[in-house]
């Protein structure tokens, strides 16, 4: 991954070659110079496609330093006209004042195209923002490839007939080359222009506000949800929401995802479940009007407080995962009517920190995404002495990112990273899994060199082994591309938002069932892809981490919600104490360290770890293990989903108690004639969600 200070030499090479071509542009039109102008211009418009093509990241930069590319397009063009002009002739300014003109008609039309696209980009704003729900009762239509194209790009395919006609002129004085250059610039802005202006027409414009918000009250009082997600959040978050999407869909009642950020709409994972994002808060209030009894929160967020005002609402906190991390008691979860954890621990916890949550609005439902964990199965097969021809001990590292707060303990990467998976590979039984988290380096750079550090001794432990790799069939690639069929929609770049809602409409039924089934047919194919002896490092989004769990021996982590749900397999695990602590401080700080081989930065005691993990009647923890599974985790039976599930009933129920509650203290206080819309509302709804 190419890293901002290794792309500096790049951008600066990029920025001297433009600044160089139209400097020696303009020597040559001063003198004139017609070979060199040549040069200098194809030189510059070369450079131009790197830009568009491989540095995009540069054309913010000369935008923010007024250098953009319309300014860059208008003098490149202006230069090629200065030396024809320049070209010894007398009376040239007679010839060539109507290609002057026709120049300027040409950037008059692109100032023009500019202007309507952003009031055709209005008109395509929608108030609300669907996936998998048919709207096309909204008037969706596609996009035009002129609206979402940056202006730049627009300006240079438009502007490139006239400039290669004026280059033509230049090398043979004949002003026809320019005037026909010209004559296509100016008719292709004029065809671009008419193509946005009649997406103003009423009838081809898509629905308006009030049309729209009148279409998502019908589509709410038609779907008649009961129980929802909302989530808000910014990009690097999505997977805080995506993992509660497979306990959300297996529900009974009618689910629904509610979204606060537009982006956030294609962040989701593929599900079957109906999309709403409402991003103004006027918008989100028309829940108030519909069936919807309670919303589950997998994250607190700034826009959290808008939903928590509507009355007719519960709200029930979930979080992204449980750790004893202070994250996982944050005070603002007093705020929500009820606060859902896996297990006793941390109900504990929350007693612990005393932020204001009471012990009676705590429910423990377990952790439903943890069903697809298979249960520990016994030590590693084949030699119990890892020898090389034997099956392989498979060990995860799994650390996490280095978080917000700056604490040393959070992440092992930086302290102990290179150490731990130094000492793992030097054991020739060992196969590694090295799993990054997504955002390590993001606020420490220390945590992202080290994260290079280690998968480049990964790379060079893989190029000391050597052994037989499986037959390539074929089948992971067919799998493969099965699996994005089912869960990928295929939408153009420039597509806008209301293009992708046309596109992602509500999905086939029996989608869900098939996704999951080619989700596990991938991940047969892909383990049984790679050789037992080479060592693994997995950034990419498939396989996921319950998957890596399956495949592992053990796991060596940091104190985060990863070592939380690795107990759901049963198997060892080991925790890095890069804090500082005292090993017995430790411990005592962190209640999932408990049942866990506490391992110091330089990584001593790895080779006793994994001669226990081998040998199980040496695994001393195993007891504490399962103790510390139902103290985390709750009981076995029932089920976790069957909990959650029982959890939402209730609640949902609460919900309705509590709206007939108030409608009934409205009926008696307010007189008989003043209308109201939750009255009506009420006693149009059933008692209890399907």
């Amino acid at each position: 991954m190419p890293t901002p200070l290794s792309r500096l030499p790049v951008r600066a090479l990029v920025t001297a070659l433009l600044a160089a071509a139209f400097g020696a542009q303009a020597v040559a039109a001063l003198r004139p110079h017609v070979p060199l102008l040549l040069a200098a211009t194809v030189m510059s418009l070369a450079v131009e496609a790197v830009l568009f093509r491989w540095q995009r990241g540069m054309l913010s930069v000369f935008a923010k330093s007024h250098a953009d590319i319309t300014v860059r397009h208008v003098l490149r063009d202006l230069l090629l006209v200065v030396g024809l002009l320049r070209l010894g002739e007398q009376h040239r300014e007679t010839v060539y004042a109507p290609l002057v003109a026709g120049l300027l008609a040409f950037y008059a039309l692109h100032c023009a195209i500019q202007a309507v696209s952003v009031l055709v980009r209005r008109t395509r704003t929608l108030p609300v923002v669907t996936r998998n729900i048919d709207a096309r009762a909204l008037r969706l239509s596609p996009a035009p490839p002129l609206l979402l194209r940056r202006p730049g790009h627009r300006l240079l395919v438009f502007g490139f007939p006239a400039t290669a006609g004026l280059l033509t002129t230049v090398a043979t004085d004949d002003p026809r080359c320019a005037a026909l250059g010209i004559a296509l610039s100016l008719g292709l802005a004029l065809l671009g222009l008419h193509d946005l202006l009649v997406r103003l027409l009423p009838s081809r414009r898509p629905a308006g506000e009030r049309e729209a918000l009148e279409w998502l009250d019908a589509w709410l009082a038609e779907y008649r949800p009961t129980v929802g997600l909302y989530f808000s959040g910014g990009a690097s978050s999505a997977y805080q929401a995506n993992m509660w999407l497979e306990p959300l869909a297996k529900l009974d009642g009618r689910p629904l995802i509610v979204l606060r950020e537009r982006f956030m709409v294609q962040k989701i994972a593929p599900t079957d479940v109906p999309i709403l994002c409402l991003p103004k808060v006027s918008t989100l209030m028309h829940l108030e009007q519909s069936t919807l009894r309670m919303l589950i929160h997998p994250s607190n967020s700034g826009k959290t407080s808008q939903v928590l005002r509507i009355p007719t609402l519960k709200h029930t906190f979930v979080n992204h995962g449980e750790s004893d991390k202070l994250s996982s008691c944050n005070p603002y979860a007093k705020a929500y009517d009820e606060v859902w954890v896996a297990g006793p621990a941390a109900r504990e916890r929350y007693a612990y920190a005393e932020v204001g949550v009471e012990d009676k609005d705590i429910v423990e439902i377990g952790r439903p995404q943890l069903d697809a964990v298979q249960p520990y199965a016994g030590p590693p097969s084949g030699d119990r002495d890892g020898a090389a021809d034997g099956h392989r001990t498979t060990v995860l590292y799994a650390p996490t990112w280095e978080g917000w707060d700056g604490n040393p303990g959070n992440t092992s990467v930086i302290e102990a990273g290179e150490n731990l998976v130094r000492a793992l590979l030097a054991d020739p039984g060992v196969r590694l899994l090295y799993k990054p988290h997504p955002l390590t380096g993001s606020v420490d750079p220390r945590a992202g060199a080290a994260d290079l550090r280690i998968r480049e001794v990964i790379r060079a432990a893989n190029r000391e082994r050597t052994g037989e790799r499986p037959r390539d069939t074929g089948e992971l690639a067919l799998l493969a591309q099965e699996l994005d069929a089912l869960t990928t929609t295929v939408v153009r770049a420039s597509a806008d938002q209301v293009e992708r809602m046309m596109l992602q409409s509500a999905p086939e039924p029996g989608r869900a069932e098939a996704v999951a089934r080619a989700t596990a047919a991938w991940e047969e194919a892909y383990w049984a892809s790679l050789p037992e002896w080479e060592h693994q490092v997995v950034t990419d989004a498939r396989p996921a981490l319950y998957a890596c769990f399956n495949r592992a021996d053990l796991l060596i982590s940091d104190v985060s919600s990863v070592i939380s749900d690795f107990l759901a397999s049963g198997k060892p695990y080991a925790v890095a104490n890069t804090s500082g602590l005292a090993e017995d401080v430790f411990r005592k700080a962190f209640p999932t360290v408990r049942a866990a081989t506490v391992l110091t930065p330089d990584a001593a005691g790895v080779p006793e770890l994994l001669d226990a993990v081998r040998h199980p009647e040496k695994d001393q923890l195993a007891e504490a293990r399962e103790e510390l599974k139902r103290h985390l985790l709750g009981p076995a039976e029932p089920t976790s989903q069957v909990r959650f599930n029982e959890a939402v009933q209730a609640l949902c129920s609460a919900a309705q108690e509590h709206r007939e509650r108030m409608e009934e203290r409205l009926a008696a206080e307010l007189p008989a004639e003043i209308p109201d819309q939750r009255r009506s509302l009420t006693r149009e709804q059933p008692a209890h969600p399907a």
